[in-house]
């Protein structure tokens, strides 16, 4: 029997057989790997490449920040292989209510919605995308989050700005407020 970690080291080019074909093909012509891949749940599938499946609450919540502006900012955590919302902030909480909220030796991927006025005296928000990624969490966190960072940010359809820090200096409101303008 062929586990998805086999699966993920086999090359479709390597067999004549399947040369320029996908499972999804109507040429696909291997019956076992055929009934592998309609068994098996498709975003799996679709997150083969990370190995990390991102949970659906984390779209639904950031499109509720981004359409509706129920809130001020989402972190979010990788837990057991998949990324879930860790903490939601009210749209009344501040940026140091967010920046409070992500702990000191854990990494964590964020999204903050900024509401700005331009010097034309515009009111403007952008949504940023922060990787918080502190010197004090463990080397192999650091590694998940950095690896899974591009295929998650895939998923939040709206990102704005995106921002990595390892302390709290390099996301201070300032810099927040000089990448927004």
């Amino acid at each position: 029997m062929i586990n998805h970690k086999e699966l993920t080291n086999i090359s479709f080019i390597s067999f004549p057989v399947f040369k320029d074909l996908s499972p999804q093909s109507s040429s696909f012509c291997n019956p076992v790997l055929h009934l592998f891949f309609q068994s098996h749940n498709q975003s799996w599938y679709a997150n083969a490449a990370s190995g990390m499946a991102v949970n659906d609450e984390c779209k639904l919540k950031f499109l509720e920040l981004k359409s509706k502006r129920n809130y001020r900012y989402i972190t979010y955590k990788i837990v057991d292989q998949q990324v879930i919302v860790d903490k939601i902030g009210g749209h009344d909480e501040t940026y140091e209510d967010f920046t409070n909220s992500l702990p000191a030796d854990e990494c964590r991927y964020a999204v903050f919605d900024f509401d700005f006025t331009t010097d034309e005296n515009c009111q403007k928000s952008k949504i940023f995308f922060i990787a918080w990624s502190p010197d004090t969490s463990k080397v192999r966190m650091k590694m998940v989050y950095a690896s899974s960072k591009d295929r998650f940010k895939r998923e939040l359809d709206g990102i704005q700005v995106e921002l990595q820090a390892t302390d709290p200096s390099e996301m201070s409101f300032d810099i927040i407020k000089s990448r927004a303008i």
